[in-house]
């Protein structure tokens, strides 16, 4: 499978990357209540222009997308339908192309995506109780760890 990347192009793409982030919620995110995923799912599409987006296209499917900025991941999310082909991993090696001190979240309770992340070489060096809302899901903070 092929995996290419690109930016994203732009406010007409978003839909199609809200399909994706719900897509990867319900997957992995089931510390979260429907109520929960739909008031994120509100707040997604204005954090988008404020990252820069890779976007990644398996088949010419949009299959997942990356938000960076300032040397911080601030989103990976892979379609539920490419998870665990490589998707993920393409997208963070690019995002550390750019950043090779890349630094990241988690939320705590998905243990699928920190244990991907602790695979690729991060490390947690701190937690916050709350999420960037203020909500009640704890956060790991990653950096890479030494090689």
């Amino acid at each position: 499978m092929t995996v290419e990347l690109r930016a994203a192009r732009g406010p007409p793409e978003f839909p199609r990357l809200l399909e994706v982030w719900r897509s990867a919620v319900e997957a992995t995110h089931d510390f979260l209540t429907p109520e929960d995923v739909e008031y994120y799912a509100a707040l997604v599409p204005g954090y988008l222009p404020e990252v820069e987006l890779t976007v990644a296209v398996v088949d010419g499917r949009v299959a997942g997308f990356s938000g960076t900025g300032g040397g911080e991941l601030h989103m990976l999310f892979v379609h539920n339908d490419f998870r665990g082909r490589g998707v993920g991993t393409a997208l963070l090696r690019e995002a550390l192309g750019r950043y090779p001190a890349l630094t990241l979240d988690v939320n705590e309770q998905n243990p699928q995506a920190a244990g991907f992340y602790a695979r690729q070489g991060f490390v947690v060096v701190g937690r916050s109780e709350t999420d960037g809302e203020g909500r009640p899901f704890p956060l790991l903070h990653l950096n890479r760890g030494q090689d």
